[in-house]
């Protein structure tokens, strides 16, 4: 529960003279006190005193009713005075009224006519902007009065007044009032409201509510509580809307709907009726009702025990929002308010207004005017920074820029890091920098001072702007040496991922280098200077250092910046740190360190020699010609499987060289190899079956070879060796005779497995024979299909016309004269001739040939068609 209060904190017990004590506490604003339970929620309304022309009236007299208009206010006094106010509370209008005090004040829709009523019994309706007014005197108090809403129009001219009797005056003809009752006899009417064309009122008795249109009273909601003076407490009547009245008394609120009866029901009963929608008991005594959207806004008067004196005593009163049940209420925030002289206040002495439009809601008591009114984004984010709820905060004003006036995001913001850097959370504050601080260098340079300041540059470090906006280079030298200092891993981290225009490269390298005469051998140190170094330009130092660690980026500085021409003395360092990466760098800049410096480069170290010039053969069998006859030495000595590849695809090297390197070595394959390409097949096979003694292998090279004495060798070397004859007779069937090799076995020899070689080489013959038949089948067919098709093709006819002419004297074909005898040879190569034409044949045959044709081929022109007339 929160209390309202002035910042000087006066005790009122202390104060015995009244007028003195509102003289000399004059407050300014009004404090929250929150309970303990609740100190986490968040209060839904904020308080302000009613100041300028409200204090001066409340310093020398006292508030006793108000009416709240959407463009002003209306107060009246116990001194008979009557005060139009500004909603700031600056006096605009004044009028006296009476000498005692003013009851109530009512004011129309328009705010154009007021009604007032004071304690002597006067009544006064007129007319704020007009000259129009209505006075009378009654011989009773007159506690209550009520304009009707829409007083401005002629024929709405009513207002209402509660005494003893509720009386309804109307203006008639020759603008005269005509008073008529409406209710009495239940006791003093001390509240109404008029709405529409609905009037509520209160009495002793209970709640009445009247239909002006049908002029029936529709309802009568009895007092709950008729133990409790109705003058001492007094009963709070509020409209919703035009059918929802609010009625609280003493510790009970009801909420009634007033309704349509359906005809059927009817009789004699009133059309309408109400129901009560909502009812529940209050803690505290009500003294004023106002609604909120959905909820309840109720002013209650307090009473509890002193601790001094065990005594009961006025509290201070409370201002509660409540949301409604059928059977009861949930609180939705409770504050109390420390209002003027609230210790000799009754229930009576309490009003609570409210603006309808702007949810504004004024508590009155005798001797203060409090205005509550709803929370904005302001206050919302106030009371968030007070809780030190700043992330809440920040993303309360983002979300809510445009509508915020008191905050700025950046204030906030600037807070927010201000807190967690106090509960010692550096990290997340200096994450916290990037988003909050922007691209204002200004506050980033601060902000990394005060972190240094703490001693906390590294916690910052990382969210350091690198870019737009970029800071002033003595900020990251400081963070840098800080690191330095105590962290080379973290220094070597900011070196590799700041850009290195940042900061002051010769200061930050001569600071390296100070530290690497203390501990020359530091791998860190070296790692970034040498990033230093190329940061500056200077590769030939960074390229020194990185192969000195055999660093892995040492290839990609050499392309990067082009430094082939430094790297002529350094092939040995590079091809022993990573020979495979250093071949490839090396072969795609021959036109910049050629063959020849490399492998010159390389002569001592000849197995880094073998893995350039093999990558190069691999890339150009030609390339490397010249260095060929000195590769067959290196694949002997460091890589023998690529030896027989390389003789195989080389066409330069030199075979007597490369055969005594391999006889020398007992390289049986590559000698094999080698002997069959000089030509001496014999000696390779006699080889392969005296060193090798590999069968399947001399069967493959005599098929490479197919050579008949190589076959005959074979056989001969295998004739008294078993498992060979069995290799020859599974392998020999379609090269050579296989009945030679079988009439060449001695008998008696046992052979391993020579059932199953035989009855191959009979399948292998079947099949040969198979395959033959079926070849011929095919072949025949086919012959025997194109015949059909040329027969087919020569025993069409062939079209002579005009356009014809004799290919020998080339007369067209036809006489111009068809009635006379011709004759004409036309041959299946379509070339035409007249038989007279055509020269004699010296042959005894009858065939004739096309003369053009003949001289080509003898072949479409070998027979002749004959056309004679």
């Amino acid at each position: 529960m929160a209390e309202a209060g002035e910042k000087e904190t006066r005790s009122y017990e202390e104060s015995t003279d009244e007028s003195e004590h509102f003289a000399s506490i004059l407050p300014t604003e009004v404090q929250h006190l929150v309970k303990e339970d609740e100190s986490e929620e968040e209060p839904k309304l904020k308080y302000e005193r009613l100041s300028n022309g409200v204090t001066e009236i409340l310093q020398k007299d006292a508030a006793s009713c108000m009416t709240v208009h959407e463009k002003f206010l209306a107060l009246g006094t116990h001194y008979g005075k009557v005060y139009l106010l500004d909603v700031q509370g600056n006096i605009t209008q004044k009028f006296d009224v009476s000498p005692v005090k003013i009851n109530q004040i009512s004011l129309d829709e328009s705010g154009e006519h007021m009604g007032v009523c004071s304690e002597d019994g006067k009544v006064q309706v007129f007319g704020l902007y007009s000259a129009e007014e209505f006075h009378e005197t009654f011989d009773c108090p007159i506690k209550i009065v009520a304009v009707h809403p829409q007083f401005v129009r002629s024929h709405f001219k009513q207002f209402v007044t509660g005494g003893k009797k509720l009386l309804l005056y109307e203006r008639g003809w020759m603008n005269r009032w005509k008073p008529s009752v409406l209710h009495e006899g239940e006791g003093n009417i001390r509240n109404i409201k008029w709405r529409g064309h609905l009037i509520a009122w209160a009495n002793n008795m209970g709640v009445k509510i009247l239909d002006m249109i049908s002029k029936q009273r529709i309802t009568n909601v009895p007092r709950d509580d008729i133990s409790l003076r109705p003058d001492m407490y007094p009963c709070s009547l509020c409209w919703k809307d035009n059918l929802t009245l609010i009625i609280g008394w003493g510790n009970s609120v009801k909420i009634c709907s007033v309704k349509e009866r359906h005809a059927s029901e009817m009789r004699d009963l009133p059309n309408r009726y109400v129901e009560i929608v909502f009812q529940f008991d209050t803690e505290f005594y009500v003294s004023g009702l106002a609604p909120l959207c959905d909820q309840l806004v109720i002013l209650s008067y307090v009473k509890e025990i002193s601790e001094k004196t065990e005594v009961e005593c006025c509290a201070r009163p409370r201002l509660d929002i409540v949301q409604p049940l059928p059977e009861s209420c949930e609180e939705i925030s409770s504050d109390a308010l420390t209002v003027r002289g609230f210790q000799e206040n009754e229930c009576r002495d309490y009003h609570l207004e409210y603006s309808e439009g702007e949810s504004l809601f004024y508590i009155i008591s005798p001797r203060d005017v409090v205005v509550a009114k709803e929370r904005d984004q302001d206050d919302h984010i106030d009371w968030l920074l007070e809780k030190k709820k700043y992330e809440e905060a920040l993303m309360a004003a983002e979300i809510s820029q445009k509508t915020i006036k008191k905050h700025k995001i950046l204030d906030i913001g600037l807070a927010y890091i201000n807190h967690l850097m106090e509960k010692g959370e550096y990290d997340l504050a200096a994450r916290k920098c990037q988003k909050i601080l922007g691209k204002n260098t200004e506050l980033w340079e601060f902000e990394v001072y005060k972190f240094k300041e703490i001693g906390q540059l590294k916690a910052i470090s990382r969210y350091l702007p690198r870019r737009d906006p970029v800071l002033k280079p003595l900020i990251y030298e400081m963070v840098l040496h800080e690191f330095l200092e105590s962290d080379y891993e973290g220094f070597a981290t900011l070196i590799k991922e700041w850009p290195g225009d940042l900061y002051n490269n010769t200061i930050i390298v001569q600071a390296v280098v100070d530290h690497l005469k203390k501990d020359p051998q530091n791998r860190t140190l070296l790692r970034t200077l040498a990033e230093l170094y190329t940061y500056d330009q200077r590769y030939g130092r960074a390229l020194e250092i990185y192969l000195t660690l055999r660093h892995k980026d040492v290839f990609q500085l050499i392309h990067k910046h082009n430094l082939f021409s430094s790297i002529r003395d350094k092939i040995v360092l590079l091809m022993d740190f990573d020979s495979e990466k250093a071949v490839d760098m090396l072969l795609d800049n021959e036109d910049k360190i050629s063959i020849d410096r490399v492998v010159e480069e390389l002569e001592n170290r000849p197995e880094l020699q073998h893995v350039y010039l093999h990558k190069l053969f691999k890339r150009d069998h030609h390339k490397g010609q010249r260095y060929h006859e000195k590769q067959i030495s290196l694949y002997a000595e460091y890589d023998r499987p690529n030896l027989l590849p390389f003789l195989r695809d080389s066409t330069h090297c030199p075979l007597e060289k490369a055969l005594e390197i391999c006889q020398q070595r007992n390289f049986v394959e590559e000698t094999v190899y080698l002997l069959s390409r000089m030509g001496n097949s014999r000696s390779a096979l006699k080889m392969i079956m005296e060193e090798l003694q590999d069968v399947d292998k001399a069967i493959e090279f005599a098929k490479e070879q197919d050579d008949g004495e190589l076959w005959e060798d074979l056989i001969l070397y295998s004739i008294d060796k078993p498992p060979f004859i069995t290799g020859l007779l599974n392998n020999i069937g379609t090269h050579v005779d296989p009945i030679l090799l079988i009439h060449r076995i001695k008998e008696g020899m046992e052979i391993p497995n020579l059932r199953d070689s035989l009855v191959k080489i009979l399948q292998d013959y079947n099949l040969q024979i198979l395959l033959r038949e079926g070849c011929k089948k095919i072949l025949v067919a086919d012959s025997l299909s194109l015949l059909k098709k040329m027969h087919r093709t020569q025993m069409k006819g062939v079209l002579v016309d005009e356009e014809n002419i004799c290919e020998s004297c080339l007369s067209p074909i036809l006489p111009s004269d068809a009635s006379k005898a011709f004759s004409v040879v036309v041959f299946h190569c379509r070339h035409m001739f007249h038989r007279e034409c055509l020269p004699v044949s010296n042959t005894v045959s009858s065939v004739q040939f096309c003369n053009i044709c003949s001289a080509k081929h003898r072949g479409p022109g070998s027979a002749v068609l004959e056309m004679k007339k």
